[in-house]
């Protein structure tokens, strides 16, 4: 039986500059490609205790998707032509990311929720997971995004990274969860707050702010309610700092840890 898999989120911020038109960062997606090469554990192997073994990679779109998304919004939801250019966008960076990846010896392969997913009001109704299943056994890393997908009631709506972590995250009973950022976690008074739980997320919660530029997807807020939904310890951290991804990878607890277990301490 495969090892429950840890996965990892890299923040469209980290890996694009948020401009309006799609702008990458080429350096910072190599040198995140190069820290998950070197961290990885190969299927055949036993993880560290409390590491995942295989990893679902995740990755935003920045602006390869929310300036598209904003672009085509109107009350009458996303135009054919619309949808046809959001999913370009975002699958544009997808090739680059697992451009990196190849180039650093990751066997890494696209899974495009766009063909796989359909949303119900712009949350995850059905999706087709065996093919990520088969990956991860064989030791293919599978690679998803956000997306805009086919929605059964609104035409089509967009399924934030966000959204998709927890997702397969329950789908698979991952080891762990890691939000990468461009910031050092939930800040409070310039500080990463260390611990947010279902019990203690009130008092926190003017602490938790959107994200800067234009993003479609909730910000920092959407993610810490994605991650309380889910009973898996998570971390928000700062992947654009040399070393942390591979850190989390190793089994390091960076930046704030999030759980869905109400009133939950660190073990």
């Amino acid at each position: 039986m495969t090892a429950s898999p840890t996965i990892l989120k890299l923040g469209g911020s980290v890996l694009t500059e948020k401009t309006d038109t799609p702008t990458p960062k080429p350096a910072a997606i190599g040198r995140c490609a190069r820290e998950i090469a070197a961290s990885i554990t190969p299927a055949t192997s036993t993880p560290p205790a409390g590491v995942g073994g295989p990893l679902i990679l995740v990755h935003g779109a920045g602006s390869f998707g929310h300036p598209q998304a904003k672009e085509h919004d109107s009350p009458d939801g996303f135009t054919n032509f619309g949808i046809i250019e959001i999913h370009r966008a975002v699958t544009s960076l997808n090739d680059l990311v697992i451009e990196a990846l190849v180039e650093n010896g990751v066997p890494a392969a696209a899974v495009h929720p766009f063909g796989c997913m359909v949303a119900e009001n712009g949350r995850i109704a059905e999706m087709e997971t065996a093919q990520i299943g088969m990956m991860l056994a064989r030791g293919i890393m599978p690679v998803l995004h956000g997306d805009v997908v086919m929605d059964r009631r609104v035409g089509a709506s967009i399924i934030s990274g966000d959204q998709l972590v927890t997702y397969l995250a329950v789908r698979f009973k991952a080891a762990r969860i890691g939000l990468g950022t461009a910031v050092d976690g939930v800040l409070a008074d310039g500080a990463a707050v260390p611990l947010i739980t279902r019990a203690n997320f009130e008092s926190v919660r003017s602490y938790v702010q959107g994200s800067e530029g234009t993003d479609v997807t909730g910000g920092m807020l959407g993610k810490v309610l994605e991650l309380l939904e889910v009973d898996i310890d998570s971390y928000i951290f700062n992947a654009s700092k040399e070393n942390v991804i591979a850190g989390f990878l190793s089994g390091d607890e960076p930046g704030t840890r999030i759980t869905g277990i109400a009133g939950a301490a660190h073990e």
